[in-house]
Formats: C-alpha cells, structure tokens, sequence
C-alpha cells in the first residue's frame, strides 16, 4: 500500500508545475514580563517555530507534488511601523501573510491599499471585534476568538452544573473583554455570575521571605463571598489568576485564563494523533507546542493544504478555497476543522485543561447546531454584522 501512494505522488509531481509560495510572518517583539516561576522556560520563537514546524509538513507533501514552502519572519522592533514591515515584505513579493500584532495595528495592515492583493491570517488576536464588526475580506482567523473560549469553557460547567459564578477581573482592557466575554457565555449556556469584583491587590512580593504568607491572606479576605460553584478569573496578562488557585476562602475550583482554562493548543494534549505531532515538534524545538504555534500551524496547513488542491499560489484562489465547502483540514482535534464563510473564524474543537491534564474537549455532547456544533462555540452567523 505504502509502495502505491509514493508511486502515485511520483506521477503526480511528474506532470505538477515547480511552484513556490512564500509566506511572510509579522509579529512584533514580545515585551519583557516576569515569569510567573523560574521554572517556565523563556520562549523566543512562539509562534515562528509553529509555523515552520507547518513549513516542514508541507514540503513532506510538496516534493511529491512540485510545490515548495518558505517563511519569510519579521519582527518589528518596539517604535516600528507594522505598514512599514508589511510593504517590504509586500514589495519582496510576498502576498501571504501569518501576522500576530494586536488588533489596531492587525486592521491597519489589512486596510493597507497593498494588502488588498494579499492573504491575512490572523495568529493571535483573540479580539471578539474582529470577527462580529471589523471583518476584513483579506483577512482569516486561525486564533480562537475570546468569545470561543469562554463559550467552551462555559459549556464544560454547564455539563458539571457549576452554574454559580464568582467572576474575578483584573484591571487590563483585555481583562474586561474577556470578563464581557464570560458574561456573555454566561447567559448563552446558564451561568449566573454571583459576585464580580476587581483585584486591585499587588501580587509583586511574591519573591519576599515573607510574599506567600502577605499573598494568602490578602486572597483569603478578598474572596469571602455568598456561595458559588467556581471562581472565575479575568487576567490574561498572567499577573495575579495563579495566586487565587487554593487560597480562596471558600474551597472552590478556579478557572478562566488561569486553574481550568479553554485554549486551542497545550502540551497535555495527546488524543487523535496529537502525540506524535507533539513529538516531532518537540524533536525539533526542545519544547512543547503553545497555542500561538499552533495558530500559526494551522494557517501554514490551510496554506499547504489549499495549494495542493488548486495548483495555485493566487491569494484570491486561495482565499476562495478556503472559504468554501470542500476544505477539510486534519488539525489532530478528531474531527476537520475549515473556516466559517461569515467571517472567517476557524471553526475547531478546543481544549479544557489544566496545567497538567487534559479535562474535556468542547464542544460538549448535547449542545447542538443546524450546521456543525463547532458554530455552538463564538458568534452565530446571525450575530455577524460583517458584509462579506
């Protein structure tokens, strides 16, 4: 059998055109931050090492069909320009994009009169905005939406019947998003948020002889609250959500962007083949593969994927492919995940874990959908007011 397919993909790239798509990776330089514990390595390629890591599959598949891959990476140093970096990549030739910067500085490329000939795929903004009112028809999304996330968390605790919700919020625009988000969940999937308060106490000590002991009272005062089933934490800069896991006053699971979280990707993951995805990336990186590498991954696929179907490497015939009825991507989630043709979100399973478990997988049994209980997860097509 193995003998007949390679003899099959040799007649294949006998008659294939050679054909190369370059693909440029924009992301700025992450800032320095404090880790958490001196135990967590320090990451200087996430995302980059996805999406080469996607290089590498594709040209597995594109020496037989005459096609080959490169990623053209760019960061953009604090005080430069995103346009700037986009038009010379975009004047090297470049039409397709991975770009990971924020949502302001995402829609200022793709508004670029430049990137109108261009494919974007966007690998880390989780900003619910960009997928409900600021679409953009040059523009994917391989990064799960912040709505997403909180839709998957919120369907695990309705399946548990944790229904009583103490909502924690840090003090960060993003934090109040993903809260905003939380509270929509809530009322989609029948969580009731009891109590929501702010944390406003200052977890910088923690290094003192005396930080553990100053951080467990503080915690302990801060949460004495009427009875809920869960705390729920908002602080997606990773600044106080670890402080609150076995601290609370009352003994009560922690989740949200800390203790049980939703995400796309984790190196606990090793059910439907994800292992030995895992352990070729790992054989290459020295680490585990991040959410963002994963974004990143999936977008080179899509890529890799579209091209093998279309022989070509035009963005708009891309763009088409991908946004149609017949692209099925085997992202190692159990079932093909492909894009939402209202906005261009991936639709995809996404992951329930903790630090060092896999919990559940949403969508849960039982939440149901006309078309595919992946759109159970985000913003419906009725809730879209993009024009595409």
């Amino acid at each position: 059998m193995r003998t007949c397919l390679v003899l099959l993909l040799a007649a294949l790239s006998t008659g294939a055109q050679s054909l190369t798509l370059e693909i440029g990776l924009l992301g700025r330089h992450p800032e320095e931050s404090l880790p958490l514990t001196s135990l967590e390595p320090r990451i200087v390629d996430d995302g980059e090492a996805g999406a080469e890591q996607g290089i590498r599959d594709n040209n597995t598949t594109g020496r037989f069909t005459g096609q080959s891959f490169v990623l053209d990476p760019v960061v953009i140093q604090p005080g430069e320009s995103a346009a700037a970096a986009f038009r010379a990549l975009h004047a090297k030739g470049v039409r397709l994009f991975l770009v990971n910067l924020s949502a302001a500085d995402l829609l200022a490329v793709a508004d670029l009169p430049e990137a109108a000939d261009s494919l974007l795929f966007n690998i880390g903004a989780t900003d619910d905005r960009l997928r409900v009112a600021e679409c953009r028809d040059n523009l994917l999304h391989t990064a799960p939406s912040r709505a997403m996330l909180t839709d998957a968390l919120a369907q695990y605790l309705a399946w548990k019947r944790w229904t009583r919700w103490f909502l924690v919020v840090g003090r960060g625009p993003a934090d109040t998003a993903y809260a905003s988000a939380l509270e929509r969940a809530a009322k989609r999937f029948g969580g009731k948020i009891v109590e929501r308060k702010e944390w406003t106490f200052d977890a910088g000590a923690r290094r003192t002889d005396s930080g553990h002991f100053h951080e467990q009272q503080a915690v302990n005062a801060f949460t004495q609250v009427d009875d809920y089933d869960i705390l729920l934490v908002a602080d997606e800069a990773d600044s106080f959500g670890e402080y609150l896991n076995y601290r609370t006053y009352q003994p009560r699971p922690v989740g949200g962007t800390q203790g049980l979280t939703a995400t796309a990707w984790s190196g606990v993951f090793e059910q439907w083949g994800a292992t030995q995805f895992q352990r070729r990336f790992n054989s290459v990186t020295g680490r585990w593969m991040t959410p963002l590498d994963y974004a990143a991954w999936l977008a080179v696929r899509s890529l890799g994927e579209g091209a093998t179907r279309t022989s070509s490497a035009d963005p708009q015939v891309l763009h088409s492919y991908l946004l149609g009825p017949e692209f099925k991507l085997a992202a190692f989630k159990g079932v093909p995940v492909g894009y939402r043709e209202w906005n261009g979100q991936l639709r995809q399973p996404l992951l329930i874990v903790s630090r060092r478990i896999l919990v559940s997988v949403s969508p849960q049994e039982g939440f149901l959908h006309q078309f595919s209980p992946l759109d159970t997860l985000g913003y419906d097509r009725a809730e879209v007011r993009c024009a595409r």
